[in-house]
């Protein structure tokens, strides 16, 4: 099925004019999500419906502006309006709330933050250029950013977390972990991932790996997962060398950089694994075929702020063994990500 007969089955009714003005204004739609986030309107209807003066009131709002903001999301299913000028949650703006498993609301205004949506609106330079319209917007590079930002670091990492939180019980039922006795969590944060896959095998070892200000800051949350006399912490660059253990999980990583980079990590890992050893990556892996995926949005993300890239089979299979790894399989979770799986040749 090619793109255009997959876009009029999902849209049966609508002319194409429509459909593509429905998806060129869908950045209102994102801006609209980001305000509802950034001000909590979600946490404020936690209890049941408000008026919208309630809501502009608690949050310091225009009550205009808001209906019509509010209005727009909930044609789209985000809050319903239960009376003239009331609205409570649905279950697609429950993910909105601070205090729920899963909350998106980190990501929500992550998307929709200035710094981050102007490096959207220089796609071209990254389609004129082939790289990444982050330096170009802010003068630095993203990971040279942050450091120098500690708000929209904050931010940004929110968002990671969340979407750790989100993603590890997938992974965690997804994979077999027997037969590996030590497991390394490379650029693994403060060691959520890791320390949800120790709880669920007993007999595993960990070993965090990452830069030495996320190193130091990950005893609170291995603590709190009972997990901190289990792992050792090891700071370190993964461009340089990684530590050695007998598997290497990396999730959110790989896509972050071009293929030369990502080589050089697989290569030290491969030069530090054991025999017989296996590496775990933890990706969106983009369909050859042409049906809407998450994955083909998130490598547009890709394009414009790290520089990297989601990657087909294909691509994974081609970029493993040029670092000496032989891919296996890859495993689904019940996530918008996979386990891809290779052992070192």
């Amino acid at each position: 099925m090619n793109e255009q007969t997959n876009a009029a089955a999902l849209t049966p009714e609508m002319p194409p004019e429509a459909f593509l003005t429905n998806i060129a204004f869908g950045a209102l739609m994102t801006q609209a999500l980001y305000v509802a986030a950034k001000i909590g309107v979600a946490d404020l209807l936690k209890d049941g419906a408000k008026t919208v003066a309630e809501l502009a009131a608690a949050t310091e709002t225009g009550e205009d502006a808001l209906y019509r903001i509010l209005r727009s999301l909930a044609s789209a299913g985000i809050f319903t309006e239960t009376a003239s000028k009331t609205f409570a949650n649905t279950p697609y703006s429950e993910p909105l709330r601070s205090d729920v498993a899963g909350s998106f609301r980190n990501g929500a205004i992550f998307m929709g933050e200035t710094w981050h949506w102007n490096v959207w609106g220089n796609m071209l330079y990254s389609a004129k250029t082939n790289k990444p319209a982050w330096g170009y917007t802010h003068g630095a590079e993203v990971f040279d950013y942050f450091p120098n930002h500690p708000e929209q670091a904050e931010i940004f990492n929110g968002a990671m977390t969340d979407m750790s939180v989100a993603t590890a019980p997938a992974v965690v039922e997804a994979y077999d972990f027997s037969g590996i006795e030590t497991l390394a969590d490379i650029a693994g944060g403060h060691g959520y991932l890791l320390s949800r896959i120790l709880v669920a095998n007993p007999a595993l070892k960990g070993i965090l790996f990452d830069m030495p200000h996320v190193i130091a800051g990950a005893d609170n949350l291995l603590e709190t997962q009972g997990t901190r006399e289990r792992i050792e912490r090891v700071s370190g660059d993964f461009f340089r060398e990684v530590p050695a253990a007998d598997a290497y999980i990396m999730k959110h990583i790989i896509h972050d950089w071009d293929d030369e980079r990502s080589v050089l990590i697989l290569k030290n890992i491969h030069a530090a694994m054991k025999d017989g050893g296996r590496v775990l990556i933890v990706e969106t892996v983009v369909p050859e075929t042409n049906e809407p995926h998450y994955s083909k949005l998130l490598d547009l993300e890709m394009l414009v702020s790290p520089g990297g890239r989601e990657r087909t089979p294909g691509e994974y299979r081609e970029l493993l063994a040029r670092a000496g790894f032989r891919l296996t399989q890859i495993v689904p979770t019940k996530s918008p990500f996979s386990i891809v799986e290779a052992v070192k040749d």
